[in-house]
């Protein structure tokens, strides 16, 4: 029997590489400060066996297992166990193989791997092929699409659970299980029930989209001092509505100093076609916005991912390939689904509320299209036909900052504001995005 040494995969907290790759991975840095909850150790597993040898090993010895892919969970649950100690964090880092196949519209991938990654690999192979996930370039597709995953091509394809085919898992007991050997329960439930649940993901068989050759991206912004107010109450009962080959998103953000502070709405966009298409169908849905064709940039989708995820014009595509966040920071975030459109009294009272805060930004995307397609228990994710957007909040801050506890008092009164406005009995979150209880 062949062995493999672990020692180069495991860094204890005696290492002096501990930190550094501790803190590589997660992405909140407000969960990796000194006095939050550290691990034993961490492993770094380079092969599926050893995924199974640490499950294997950490419930003989009645060690808590925490697992982390990319480390984007808001409240950063793959890194830090706040009840279970002891506890190993297991990062699945070295585990980023990607194995493209354009003949049959598919690829295997591996947990680790990022999606920009995924991305970059598949526009290697063809420019008229893509995958509907993430914006966030670094997102771990183990956790990535076990929570949903959603992207710039939700309206048109769903989400990136509703392009998988097959996976391979670690079970409780060790075990690695394709769709076929865990069942269809299982297998439905992994597919939106959220990471670390029911298994560690080792593996995704996902299913490529077609996308055209050319597409078109813009940003527009408009601030209060220009109709923002009117403008957003009027893109909530557009932008789920329209063309599906449309995704028009809109972040929120104060701009400006005091005195002269205001709102600024940026409307950001991908659509599947050209910039001709794009401006008939935008002048028949939402002429409001008053898109001219210097507003629109013609690209491929590949450098339309670049785009989005917010890297300076030009970069080139290789930079998805560095699989770590360049911008890390401390912040306290939080989500709603909402299903009637907010009144413009409510964005008055919203709008106050942002200009009293440091650093904060609101994040609103459209669903609709594809994604009213599935009933709510197609998959464990239920936020389907009948939502207009997801709406995430956010506040970050600066290292040293003395009123952390303000930033976050902020949040939740923001959240308990919004609370007439959006879903409830229950009240919907994106899993993974807060670990309070709803309304706190």
């Amino acid at each position: 029997m062949t062995t493999f040494p672990f020692n180069s995969s495991i860094y204890t907290s005696n290492n002096p590489s501990f930190t550094s790759v501790l803190d590589s991975s997660g992405q909140n840095r407000r969960l990796l400060v000194p006095s939050a909850p550290k691990p034993e150790f961490i492993f770094t597993p380079s092969r599926d066996s050893h995924v199974q040898a640490a499950v294997i090993c950490s419930k003989k010895l009645g060690i808590h297992l925490r697992v982390l892919s990319g480390g984007h969970d808001y409240e950063g649950v793959s890194y830090v166990s706040e009840i279970e100690s002891p506890f190993i964090v297991v990062d699945l880092m070295k585990l980023r193989g990607i194995n493209v196949d354009i003949k049959s519209n598919t690829a295997w991938v591996q947990a680790g791997a990022t999606n920009g990654e995924v991305y970059y690999r598949i526009s290697e192979k063809s420019s008229v092929h893509g995958f509907p996930a993430g914006v966030c370039t670094t997102l771990g597709m183990g956790g990535h699409i076990t929570g949903g995953a959603y992207g710039t091509m939700v309206r048109k394809y769903g989400l990136g659970v509703d392009n998988v085919l097959d996976a391979k898992i670690v079970d409780a007991n060790g075990r690695i299980l394709d769709r076929a050997a865990m069942g269809e329960d299982l297998f439905w439930a992994i597919r939106g029930g959220g990471g670390g649940s029911f298994g560690i993901l080792l593996w995704w068989k996902i299913t490529l989209v077609p996308v055209p050759p050319t597409v078109t991206v813009f940003t527009v912004n408009k601030t209060l001092e220009q109709g923002a107010t009117k403008l957003l109450h009027r893109w909530q009962e557009v932008a789920p509505y329209g063309d599906d080959n449309l995704f028009l998103r809109v972040l929120i953000q104060p701009t400006g100093s005091k005195p002269h502070r205001t709102i600024t709405t940026s409307y950001n966009a991908l659509f599947l076609g050209g910039a001709r298409t794009l401006l008939q169908v935008m002048k028949k849905s939402f002429p409001e916005l008053g898109l001219t064709r210097k507003d629109c940039m013609e690209t491929s989708w590949i450098k339309s991912v670049i785009y989005f995820a917010g890297f300076p014009s030009g970069t080139p595509p290789e930079v998805l390939l560095k699989g770590k966040a360049a911008f890390k920071g401390f912040f306290k975030g939080k989500s709603d689904f909402v299903r009637e459109p907010i009144p413009e009294t409510g964005l008055e009272g919203l709008w106050q509320r942002l200009l009293i805060e440091d650093s904060p930004s609101i994040l609103w995307s459209p669903y609709g299209g594809r994604m009213n397609q599935f009933s709510e228990s197609d998959t464990p994710f239920p936020h389907r036909n009948g939502t207009l957007f997801i709406s995430l909040y956010l506040s970050f801050w600066q290292e040293g900052d003395k009123n952390v506890a303000k930033h976050i008092d902020w949040i939740r009164n923001l959240h308990n504001y919004m609370g007439p406005y959006v879903s409830s009995f229950p009240r919907e979150q994106y899993v993974g995005k807060d670990k309070d209880q709803s309304g706190s």
